[in-house]
């Protein structure tokens, strides 16, 4: 999405014959691959951990930081996996799409119309919302030291970037088509009217 809306606003007249097929294909098969070497590289030193105490997780998810807590067995390489696979793979999602919003960014100002610059936002704004949801709760859930351990935050944070940010995300995008605006407002319009009944 960084990539698309990159070349939409700062590549415009060159973004169909950018962003054709192979491309779109070849990003999505990257996040693929980034996402299963991900998991290969947490799941595999967690199949020679051992288990012999408590066996429930105090947690919505079955997430790796929670089931290490679990172990009976050393589980640094573990830590040192998650947190070096976190790092890499977090962090280099979040510096291309960083470096891409800079550079768009850096073209909506020099639109000369406000028109123009508002229009570009909205193009994007949508999607920097769902970024800023998902990395700020993900990165702080799994960076953070097990001293800073919160039952009640841990829980918030991995249902906001677990299920929060993938169902909102349909709706953000949404709302920036006119039928949906729309339709929300008359919706919100009976809920009103409802209530002051």
């Amino acid at each position: 999405m960084a990539y698309d809306r990159y070349t939409a606003i700062c590549h415009p007249l060159h973004y169909v014959g950018t962003m054709n097929k192979r491309v779109s294909r070849q990003l999505v098969g990257g996040s693929w691959i980034m996402g299963l070497l991900y998991s290969l590289v947490n799941t595999v030193p967690v199949l020679k951990l051992h288990f012999c105490g408590p066996n429930e997780i105090r947690h919505f998810s079955c997430e790796l930081p929670s089931l290490l807590q679990l172990s009976c067995t050393v589980t640094l390489t573990n830590k040192i996996a998650l947190l070096s696979s976190a790092v890499i793979f977090g962090f280099s999602s979040f510096l291309f799409t960083l470096v891409s919003y800079i550079h768009i960014i850096s073209t909506i100002l020099r639109i000369r119309s406000s028109e123009g610059r508002r229009k570009a936002f909205s193009i994007c704004s949508s999607h920097l919302i769902v970024v800023v949801l998902l990395f700020v709760t993900a990165l702080s859930q799994y960076m953070k030291t097990s001293s800073v351990t919160s039952l009640v935050l841990d829980e918030l944070f991995s249902l906001q970037y677990s299920i929060l940010t993938p169902m909102l995300n349909p709706i953000i995008y949404s709302l920036k088509n006119k039928d949906m605006k729309t339709a929300l407002t008359r919706t919100l319009g009976k809920i009103q009217v409802s209530h002051a009944m």
